[in-house]
């Protein structure tokens, strides 16, 4: 019996669907694939679409070799629908355990396009997101696809009057580079703040005066009625334009799949193992809502690193694996001369710190769910993120005043409140070299990894010198005070 599906079948030729053929074939996977694209272009990113590629016609592609990967690549072809060998209702999809083979479709499963139809013991959705549109007769373009960016970058000049519609990470980047052009800028937001659907409207009207200072013109709380020949029609107004791109959200590319039996909220509803509700079929990148059981909650979250890192999970389960695809998402946007990140899920009801003036040049804002940190958004602050997502992956608890002061490390903050109380000794391990603390301890017992070449056991439970190759490690016991640890 073979160990493999015989035919696995990927349907999106993004990011996702690429770096699922990839993984199959990196694991060893020697089955028949076949890659099935909605665009004439083979695999490209989409982070450059609105960065470089608008400012510079930097080439996005992949550079992607299907000859030596063996793939049969179908580009300019459609998904229509799933068909499964017998119909099926919908199931939540269960969570995988460790003992799980991969359960292949059942024979006469086959995927119909515009263009053929493929059998396939394995299925990958991989469809990602179709941008949504504004009512109304004129004229409006996207950013969406390479063509998109190829299009408006021929059509960027001095003193075209340029209208946004949607003032969230799209289009703050493309009137960021409209605006450099000597474009004459626009931004309509029918929201109180840019971003505010993505980050609440307290951190997005922070970032309003970017817009000015670039000398964008933006106009919140205003609704746009419809797109017309010359311009738009707003509540209450009219607004001329020579071109109006509409950069009011996407929406998952799934709505072929409604009565095939997989199961879809808010895209196809996968397990924590990116499996659908259908047996054999699995989905990756902006198309999949995944359980997230970090975050306790079914997320969908159209982000690069997913595209990125979510295929190795669908491959290795195809393969055989029980892998879990539990991520601290994370994304980045480069607007009017700054850098934002941003890592992890947050909620409404979180609680919201900010870490420095957020008038100023760098600041950090960090939301906490109780003492544990839920997300943290950052401006020209890269190590407060590097360290912020490194904290929300352990689930370390942190301390409120202290995380407010941008003047203390994140790492370092966590640390005296890990440290901190009555009770068993404590210890800190420092690396002499470098005078960093990168792990500490609760009583000889480990309770966060980053010591490098150190390992989790053996620890002594009274302070000692040990050597792990080339680092001396010093078990340091700690009374808990603040005043008793360096900066990290």
């Amino acid at each position: 019996m073979m160990s493999y599906p015989e035919r696995t079948v990927v349907t999106g030729a993004g990011l996702a669907g690429f770096r699922t053929v990839e993984e199959l074939r990196r694991r060893g996977y020697s089955g028949r694939i076949t890659l099935i694209g909605a665009e004439e272009r083979p695999p490209y990113d989409r982070p450059p679409l609105s960065k470089k590629v608008l400012t510079a016609g930097v080439d996005p592609s992949l550079h992607a070799d299907f000859t030596s990967l063996d793939v049969d690549f179908r580009p300019a072809e459609t998904a229509l629908a799933v068909q499964a060998s017998e119909p099926s209702e919908p199931s939540e999809p269960s969570e995988p355990s460790a003992s799980a083979a991969p359960a292949p479709a059942p024979a006469g499963s086959e995927l119909i396009t515009n263009r053929d139809k493929y059998p396939f013991d394995h299925l990958v959705l991989a469809t990602g997101a179709l941008p949504v549109a504004l009512p109304g007769p004129g004229p409006q373009r996207f950013l969406r696809t390479y063509d998109d960016a190829l299009a408006l970058r021929a059509l960027l000049r001095p003193g075209l009057r340029l209208a946004i519609v949607g003032a969230g990470w799209i289009g703050a980047e493309l009137a960021t580079a409209a605006a450099a052009a000597g474009c004459l800028v626009t931004v309509v937001e029918a929201g109180p703040a840019p971003l505010a659907a993505a980050l609440g409207a307290a951190i997005g009207a922070r970032t309003a005066a970017w817009y000015e200072q670039a000398g964008v013109e933006l106009r919140t709380g205003t609704a746009v009625q419809s797109v017309e020949p010359g311009g738009l029609a707003l509540a209450g107004g009219w607004l001329p334009a020579d071109e109006v791109v509409t950069a009011i959200g996407v929406r998952p590319a799934v709505a072929w799949l409604a009565g095939s039996g997989v199961a879809l909220d808010n895209g196809v509803a996968v397990d924590p193992g990116l499996r659908a509700s259908l047996p054999g079929v699995y989905a990756a990148g902006d198309c999949a809502a995944f359980v997230s059981l970090r975050f306790g909650a079914r997320l969908r979250v159209e982000h690069w690193e997913t595209a990125l890192h979510a295929p190795e999970v669908v491959a290795a389960n195809i393969l055989g694996g029980a892998e879990v695809y539990d991520p601290v998402p994370y994304f980045w946007s480069e607007q009017f001369g700054r850098m934002v990140q941003y890592a992890g899920h947050h909620t409404p009801a979180d609680r919201l710190i900010w870490r420095g003036d957020p008038a100023g040049a760098t600041w950090s804002a960090c939301w906490l769910a109780g003492t544990r940190m839920t997300a943290a958004l950052t401006v020209n602050r890269p190590r407060d993120l590097l360290q912020a997502r490194r904290l929300i992956a352990a689930g370390t608890d942190v301390d409120p005043a202290r995380l407010a002061d941008p003047a203390i490390p994140l790492r370092a903050q966590a640390t005296a409140l890990a440290l901190a109380g009555a009770g068993q000794p404590r210890y800190l391990t420092r690396i002499s070299s470098g005078g960093r603390y990168l792990a500490y301890f609760h009583g000889g017992t480990p309770v966060r990894r980053g010591a490098r070449g150190l390992g989790r056991a053996g620890w002594p439970d009274q302070p000692d010198q040990l050597r792990r190759g080339r680092a001396l490690a010093v078990l340091v016991p700690l009374g808990g005070q603040a005043q008793d640890l360096l900066p990290v």
